[in-house]
């Protein structure tokens, strides 16, 4: 992007994609004035309030550009040309608002999907650690004495072998 005025840089990237006005105006049925206005920034012939927020939305969208980066780019260019309405700082204010509070419930939820995945794998590292530990408990001969009413694994072994002896005879 260069370091243009909001106008210039929309229209030098319309240009860049070679893009014509009516184009973009047969795709939005946005009046080729207010596009002509945005590139302009004449922002008082655009409609006002939430509208102008919605045309600078079309034109970035038939371009393939960022929405948010560029309403919010308008905003700061809208605001700093002078030419500002008091209805409209009203309207930025709200869409603003607005933007924050959508924001605010996928913070919530993919802060929600962290955790359930951080105690998930808690719980599967937990589990991962009772059975090595059980299993080299085994092996080595004192899981079964942890286990009350169990007879050790040699024992069970001694038992086995004592019951097959028996089937054989």
């Amino acid at each position: 992007m260069s370091t243009g005025s909001f106008g210039e840089d929309l229209r030098m990237e319309r240009l860049n994609r070679g893009i014509a006005l009516e184009k973009i105006t047969e795709v939005t049925k946005i009046n080729p004035r207010h596009l002509r206005a945005l590139e302009e920034n004449e922002f008082r012939v655009l409609p006002g309030g939430i509208l102008n927020k919605g045309i600078v939305r079309g034109y970035v969208k038939v371009l393939g550009l960022d929405e948010m980066d560029w309403i919010s780019r308008f905003q700061r260019a809208y605001a700093a040309s002078g030419q500002l309405l008091d209805d409209d700082r009203n309207w930025i204010e709200f869409a603003a608002n607005v933007g924050r509070a959508r924001i605010r419930p996928r913070d919530a939820a993919t802060e929600r999907l962290k955790w359930a995945g951080a105690t998930l794998l808690l719980i599967a590292v937990g589990i991962a650690m009772f059975f090595a530990i059980r299993y080299y408990g085994y092996r080595s001969g004192w899981w079964p004495t942890l286990v009350p009413g169990r007879e050790p694994l040699a024992s069970g072994m001694q038992s086995v072998g004592l019951w097959l002896a028996r089937l054989r005879s």
